[in-house]
């Protein structure tokens, strides 16, 4: 174990997994509660879009999966919003465009796409202290954010009318919520990966909604969970030598699997 924490990769890996298991358990408690999980899967699939274009340009992948994911986020709400085009209907077209439009880029650029598979499946061991900094201030705005709205957040997730009625701007917090849901998102696909990155907004919450139902306590359990996730599937993958974006989502699984099995026994107990 002394070994396993004398490599810098092996660091930025553990710090990362840290700062990304926050944001997502501070914007995965949102999406869970607003029921916000499809769309999350439309941004998450649609960044791919931006990462081909990318490629192709010879850019940072990571700047053009934000700009697609921004852009993805702000287009379902905007469209669904205004009542042109259904929800549901607006992921679906999203999500397969940016799909095609990343297959279409990258079978375009010459050469081969070495770090294409991390994109898609995650690589957390090739984390960057740049990469961490980035994280860091993100993960820092979005805890400001949800710090002074806290309550506005709530009331919009739980019943959007009732929030109207206070005088809450709901179009703006929607919206600026949709845009943080995208960053993170983005944050996370180096963590596990265009196809896995949804599972971390979305099963430590659901894990932490069956034991607690405290907004806040989500969000303590959740971050725990994917604290223990993350680092145990990062351990997993240097001694054994396996995907550690598919680790980690796996771990995720098996907590999910104790805290159903937790619930399903406390009820038992309490109507004996």
């Amino acid at each position: 174990m002394e070994r396993f924490f004398s490599y810098q990769f092996i660091i930025n890996a553990l710090i990362i997994s840290a700062i990304c298991s926050l944001s997502s358990a501070l914007i995965g408690t949102w999406v869970v509660i607003k029921r916000k999980v499809l769309i999350s899967g439309g941004i998450t699939h649609s960044s791919f879009g931006g990462i081909g274009i990318a490629y192709f340009l010879n850019m940072n992948p990571t700047i053009g999966s934000a700009i697609f994911a921004i852009a993805t986020a702000l287009g379902i709400e905007i469209l669904s919003e205004k009542g042109k085009l259904r929800e549901d209907s607006a992921i679906g077209m999203f999500w397969s465009l940016g799909m095609a439009i990343g297959i279409l880029f990258i079978s375009l650029t010459p050469g081969y796409a070495p770090d294409l598979l991390g994109y898609l499946f995650g690589n957390i061991l090739t984390t960057s202290s740049t990469d961490i900094i980035l994280s860091g201030i993100i993960t820092t705005l979005i805890l400001i954010w949800f710090t002074v709205n806290y309550k506005k957040i709530i009331y919009i997730a739980f019943d959007e009318q009732y929030a109207q009625s206070l005088k809450v701007n709901t179009r703006f917090h929607n919206i600026m919520m949709m845009m943080l849901t995208a960053i993170t998102i983005v944050m996370n696909i180096k963590v596990a990966g265009i196809i896995l990155v949804i599972s971390m907004l979305c099963i430590g919450q659901s894990a932490a909604n069956l034991i607690v139902k405290n907004v806040k306590s989500i969000i303590i359990y959740s971050f725990a969970f994917n604290i223990i996730a993350s680092f145990g599937g990062i351990v997993l993958s240097w001694y054994t030598n396996i995907p550690s974006g598919a680790t980690i989502i796996i771990i995720l699984t098996l907590i999910y699997i104790i805290c159903a099995s937790y619930q399903k026994s406390r009820k038992r107990l309490s109507a004996q």
